[in-house]
């Protein structure tokens, strides 16, 4: 793609109808709930959009969140919007290697500087000065920071990059750490989970090209379209759980009625992230419409939580509690995991903001 050459010139050219690109932005605009008429401006900006510089920075990571974004078993409209704003810099993926590598990521700051978005995959090793992980001889640390200066902003892909991860988890041998504990002046944005969600990235980067902001984030700097409700909230099991009726074991007859997965340790109550709506696969399921509980991998320290296949603790979900009968428990549960997320949800707003290209110019 030219640098001259809009998004739209781009799309045509590899054959996306305007039906099939007027579906990805009413798509898109319904994904970021936003409001009514967005689908058109989000159609009239990236039609109009050139292609903006994306550096990727991959750290302490298993290339499972580059293999999500970019890998699909057919040219998705996401991925060629991917492919049309990225990627000057990416080396898992891009041709070019030693030198010629670093220089192209020094080009692109400089012809760029102040304008690029910044994605980092992986956490940041910190103890010793950094020295468990190194590119071209420089550190994870040095590079992270050498860059950031220059970027107008910076999306946090997967939860190593956006809290640390499993490279994070105790006893945390290289001091791993995530993005927003060593930038703070530059406005972040984390998409996590082991691996994100593939529409998250792509919805996040059109709420960007189409208004000059990032989106309206939580407190963890997550943005709130995606992240603002809990997996139990949309989840299609959801009137099983209000009805107490629970599976026990993985094959009993419950598990094959396609019953609630939470005594089998499904962290979907305390889990934000849109599987349950976006699902994966082009939208075909998610964990637990495959019979796996939720592992909460989109939380910070998940792994450390442990007890995968146990159930949350009751201080905050009792079954027994909740779920003493199918109708009075359920109306309880109900009510009550409302009531708490709805208290999260709103602190989470409390604390949400909106970042524009001025101030990310500034």
């Amino acid at each position: 793609m030219r640098r001259d050459e809009t998004l739209a010139d781009y799309l045509r050219a590899q054959g996306i109808s305007r039906r099939g690109f007027l579906k990805f932005c009413v798509a898109t605009a319904s994904m970021m709930a936003l409001p009514l008429g967005a689908a058109e401006e989000i159609a009239k900006a990236l039609s109009a959009a050139r292609r903006p510089s994306v550096i990727w920075l991959s750290f302490q990571e298993c290339t499972g969140c580059t293999e999500s974004l970019t890998r699909s078993s057919r040219p998705t409209l996401e991925s060629l919007i991917l492919d049309a704003i990225s990627l000057d810099y990416h080396h898992t993926l891009q041709a070019a290697a030693g030198s010629a590598a670093e220089e192209a990521r020094e080009q692109a700051m400089q012809e760029n500087d102040g304008k690029f978005i910044l994605i980092v995959d992986g956490s940041i090793p910190i103890k010793d000065d950094g020295i468990y992980s190194t590119i071209a001889g420089i550190t994870n640390l040095q590079m992270l920071k050498d860059t950031a200066q220059h970027a107008a902003a910076i999306v946090a892909v997967g939860s190593c990059a956006a809290f640390g991860g499993i490279p994070h988890a105790n006893p945390n041998p290289t001091g791993a750490v995530p993005v927003m504990d060593i930038i703070k002046d530059k406005p972040i944005i984390n998409v996590p989970g082991c691996p994100p969600i593939p529409v998250v990235i792509t919805g996040v980067l059109s709420h960007y090209l189409t208004y000059g902001t990032l989106p309206e984030l939580d407190s963890l700097h997550r943005p709130l379209a995606f992240y603002g409700d809990t997996i139990h909230d949309r989840c299609y099991r959801r009137p099983f759980y209000d009805q107490g009726k629970f599976a026990k074991t993985f094959d009993d007859e419950g598990a094959r009625k396609g019953w609630c997965l939470y005594e089998l340790g499904c962290k979907g109550p305390t889990t934000h992230n849109a599987c349950a709506t976006a699902k994966w696969n082009g939208g075909t399921s998610f964990p637990i419409e495959s019979g796996h509980p939720c592992l909460g991998c989109s939380e910070p320290d998940f792994w450390d939580g442990g007890g995968f296949y146990q159930p949350l603790s009751t201080a905050a979900f009792d079954v027994n509690k909740w779920a003493t009968t199918a109708v009075v428990a359920g109306a309880a549960a109900g009510v009550g995991l409302g009531l708490y997320n709805k208290a999260k949800k709103s602190t989470a707003q409390k604390h949400h903001h909106k970042v524009s290209v001025d101030e990310m110019m500034e």
